[in-house]
């Protein structure tokens, strides 16, 4: 194996790109902005000019480099090839094929959740172990799971996609994917300021979040002060969130759930709450499974990414 390794993250704001040792060690990490003029036709480009860059930069020859792998929004198929990434204005694209004519090195592609995930399982809080599912808790919910150290991704390039396993049938609002009743809808940062604005208009009793903006920071921290509704919008949250997760896991049986994203940083209060709420629902051989927080933060796509082209 050589030496160095490229893992890209691709957002809808800015790419992250990492450069690293193939044994794991980051090394230079930078990012550039997401150009998404003329359907995103500017964004590989703009990644390998960067990656040029660098190698320029660092004296590095290609020759001493394993690959490029790049994490993106969207469903991807084995080939590289990428079905809609709405977001970053590209709909059937050809990701790994394009970006390795530019550049002239192998190239890995892979959805961002999944390699969030694989990432976290080489490099940060799932490190040991080779069955995880890993969480995203952000303005949306995003999953990723890796089995015997393989990232899964199912015959569309979807699988995973835990935010939308439905957890209410009688749910009449629309999610952002078209369905109703998704785990999305409640357990994301958007889903709690819902779910919460709804519990204040239910509820009279008195509570620090009538009186400014409500952010799922302000719902956390107003429930660890002891205010009785927050508390009550939070312990809903986390036992939608563990019957949520114990749906995902009676399926895929991993050995420890990762739980990341910035509604992960109200901490092992929430993992603790939601492993509750997790073990009244899951199958009972399921009940030794280990929840963890990620450690890797905004990183873990870019570690992940740079796995993927470690395991070709």
């Amino acid at each position: 194996m050589k030496k160095y390794c490229f893992g890209v993250d691709v957002g809808g704001t800015t790419v992250k790109i990492g450069l690293l040792t193939t044994s794991g060690e980051l090394l230079d990490k930078w990012e550039i902005p997401t150009d998404k003029r003329e359907d995103g036709g500017h964004i590989l480009t703009d990644i390998a000019d960067a990656i040029e860059k660098k190698l320029a930069e660092k004296n590095i020859p290609k020759d001493d480099v394993e690959g490029v792998g790049i994490g993106v929004p969207g469903a991807v198929l084995p080939d590289g090839t990428v079905n809609r990434c709405v977001n970053l204005g590209w709909g059937v694209k050809k990701v790994g094929e394009e970006l390795n004519s530019i550049l002239s090195l192998p190239v890995r592609v892979g959805n961002d959740a999944n390699v969030a995930a694989l990432g976290e399982m080489w490099q940060g809080g799932a490190k040991g172990h080779k069955d995880v599912l890993m969480v995203t808790l952000g303005t949306g919910v995003g999953g990723g799971l890796i089995i015997g150290g393989k990232i899964i991704t199912g015959f569309h390039g979807a699988g995973a996609e835990i935010g939308h396993i439905v957890v209410n049938k009688d749910e009449t609002e629309s999610c952002n994917c078209g369905n109703r009743g998704c785990l999305e809808q409640y357990a994301s940062a958007t889903g709690i300021v819902r779910m919460t604005k709804k519990l204040l208009e239910k509820e009279t009793a008195d509570s620090v979040l009538r009186k400014e903006e409500i952010t799922a920071k302000a719902i956390f921290d107003a429930a660890k002060q002891g205010d009785a509704l927050a508390k009550k919008a939070v312990e809903d949250y986390c036992e939608t969130l563990g019957f949520g997760l114990a749906a995902a896991c009676n399926t895929a049986n991993p050995e420890i759930v990762v739980i990341g994203g910035g509604v992960s940083n109200a901490g092992q209060t929430l993992v603790d709450a939601a492993h509750a709420a997790f073990l009244k629902y899951a199958f009972h051989a399921l009940r030794e499974t280990v929840f963890t927080l990620a450690t890797l933060g905004n990183d873990a796509g870019m570690y992940g990414s740079a796995r993927l082209i470690l395991d070709e």
